[in-house]
């Protein structure tokens, strides 16, 4: 699986402003259910039941939200470069600056799966993230995620 089967650069959101995680969960998920054509209400809920199951903050600054919906045709991602670095309750307590959000359909596990581990590695590897911070525009944030 490749980002672009997943992501197009209109799913790159940069500059949400947010004071808190729930905030940053109601901004992104308006702009979310736009992109995608869900009901924003549906997408906030979904994210913070799985918050609720424990922080999708996993580390060095990183975080990947996820759900599934009803309704999605296909599995889309969004990647995020909040305007400030959020508290997470991130698993080892560090605010976090660079999101990716995934959304799959209902029915949709193995895909799901694929797709949820290409994202982390991206989210894992030390350099691609340093080159993310360093980076403002959605063309070239798109880029450097379509190389891996």
């Amino acid at each position: 699986m490749n980002i672009s089967d997943i992501m197009t650069e209109k799913n790159i959101l940069i500059g949400i402003k947010s004071n808190n995680k729930r905030e940053f969960f109601q901004d992104l998920s308006a702009k979310i259910a736009d992109i995608a054509d869900l009901d924003s209400r549906t997408v906030f809920d979904t994210f913070m039941e799985r918050e609720n199951l424990g922080s999708t903050g996993f580390g060095g600054g990183t975080a990947l939200p996820h759900g599934r919906f009803e309704g999605l045709s296909k599995v889309q991602a969004f990647f995020i470069k909040p305007s400030a670095s959020l508290d997470f309750d991130a698993v080892d307590n560090k605010p976090v600056d660079l999101v990716f959000a995934l959304l799959s359909p209902e029915g949709n596990g193995a895909d799901h799966l694929t797709a949820l581990a290409k994202l982390s590695r991206i989210l894992k590897n030390d350099a691609i993230c340093t080159k993310l911070r360093k980076m403002n525009r959605s063309v070239e944030l798109f880029s450097l995620l379509n190389e891996d």
